[in-house]
């Protein structure tokens, strides 16, 4: 299975941030916590604990009874660097939509600036509503 494939879905995605968050975790805490965020069974989360063994993802390794997962950066490094020649493109979008922001930004001071507060307005009186005719 192909890395963007595998994290492409949400619970491997959840997976992998308890596990750089968290080090090394069992299976059966990995399963409580991500089974019940996202109300998933045991079995269901173990099969998303295979994909990313099998994706290179996370080690396993056994302590007794249980399996203890670690993240595995170099596949996430790997992904990191990939995008990073795609970056050009989005970055100069990203550019335009900031610059777009500013001049909307800017236009708003303007029209704030140039604007009569109602409270200064000579030709009211307190306590006064001025009626259309």
């Amino acid at each position: 299975m192909e890395l963007f494939d595998v994290l492409g879905e949400p619970v491997r995605r959840r997976v992998l941030e308890r596990l750089a968050g968290g080090g090394e975790l069992s299976a059966g805490t990995l399963a409580t916590l991500v089974g019940e965020e996202f109300g998933i069974s045991q079995p269901a989360v173990s099969q998303h604990l295979r994909a990313l063994r099998e994706a290179g993802l996370v080690t396993v390794r056994p302590d007794g009874s249980r399996r203890i997962y670690a993240l595995r950066p170099e596949p996430l490094v790997a992904a990191e660097g990939w995008l990073a020649g795609l970056r050009q493109f989005w970055s100069q979008r990203l550019d335009s939509l900031e610059t777009e922001l500013a001049r909307g930004r800017r236009e708003r001071r303007a029209a704030e600036e140039h604007r009569i507060p109602e409270h200064d307005d000579p030709g009211r009186s307190a306590g006064t509503t001025r009626r259309m005719a």
